[in-house]
């Protein structure tokens, strides 16, 4: 029993359920690299290397942060700063987790192999960046983004500029959302002195900002219609995650933020999980 208690405390440091995020765009970026369906080794390979990396840099960022963690009312009875997990045993997982995406990236090929240590470093230098920066935001973006690109590399086995709107579209997406996310400790950054787009600019602009985010995603979502000739099927699955994006933004008030976690956690798992099956839907029915 003690061992699946201790799989839960490692599941709960990396936020398992928030794969939801990353992931489905890491292989909507896959679907356009291979125009249509990878091979199921590919597959392996990037869900890997997407595993390593989003596990060894929750893992890092709890390891980072374990401090201010444990000063903050919201994160007080996370594994670490509750000694359910020390912190050696949580850098011993997160070398493991590194070592599985630079593995999988081996296997894939030689561009995403020489990538792995600069991904890493980019996943590393977000844990900090609230440290210095209220740019911290869409340094998460940045770090996030990077799935899609890696994964179509990893099919592609080159960079090529026609996939940017993706990530792009993604750092917009993650960046958007993580605003709304921080309102929770607008309080709280500016007592300890923490960096963020809330506890600079208030609640108001911090919407604001959120919003004209989301909205460049939706354009740039758009924009990879005609570089890769999509289809019906694609446009209504942006469409819909249109619809959802305004959804989040209608249960959030600058009055009345006891929606957040709903609008965070619910709708945008759904938005990254209707992009990738209406991608995967265009090339399965083709008009």
């Amino acid at each position: 029993m003690s061992i699946f208690r201790k799989a839960g405390d490692y599941l709960r440091i990396i936020k398992f359920s928030h794969s939801v995020f990353a992931l489905p765009f890491a292989f909507t970026g896959a679907l356009l690299a291979a125009n249509g369906i990878p091979n199921p080794l590919q597959i392996f390979w990037i869900a890997l290397a997407m595993v390593g990396g989003r596990s060894g840099a929750m893992g890092m960022n709890r390891i980072i942060d374990r401090k201010i963690d444990a000063l903050n009312p919201r994160t007080k009875n996370r594994e670490l700063p509750r000694g359910v997990v020390r912190v050696g045993e949580a850098f011993l997982f997160t070398v493991i987790a590194f070592a599985l995406l630079v593995i999988s990236a081996y296997n894939l090929n030689p561009l995403c192999f020489k990538l792995s240590p600069f991904v890493i470093l980019v996943l590393i230098v977000y844990s900090y960046s609230k440290r210095f920066t209220w740019l911290s935001h869409l340094i998460l973006g940045i770090a996030i983004s990077l799935a899609p690109i890696g994964a179509w590399i990893a099919v592609k086995g080159t960079f090529d500029l026609e996939i940017l709107p993706l990530p792009f579209a993604v750092a917009f997406w993650i960046a958007g959302f993580d605003v709304l996310y921080a309102l929770q400790d607008i309080d709280f950054d500016k007592t300890h002195g923490l960096y963020s787009i809330p506890a600079k600019f208030g609640i108001k602009t911090s919407l604001f900002i959120s919003r004209l985010s989301h909205l460049i995603t939706i354009g740039l979502l758009l924009g990879l219609i005609p570089i890769f000739n999509l289809g019906w099927a694609y446009l209504f699955g942006v469409l819909i995650a249109m619809a959802l994006l305004i959804y989040e933004h209608s249960l959030i008030k600058p009055h009345d933020l006891s929606k957040l976690n709903m609008a965070f956690f619910n709708v945008n798992g759904y938005i990254s999980i209707t992009i990738f099956v209406f991608t995967l839907m265009n090339y399965l029915i083709p008009v």
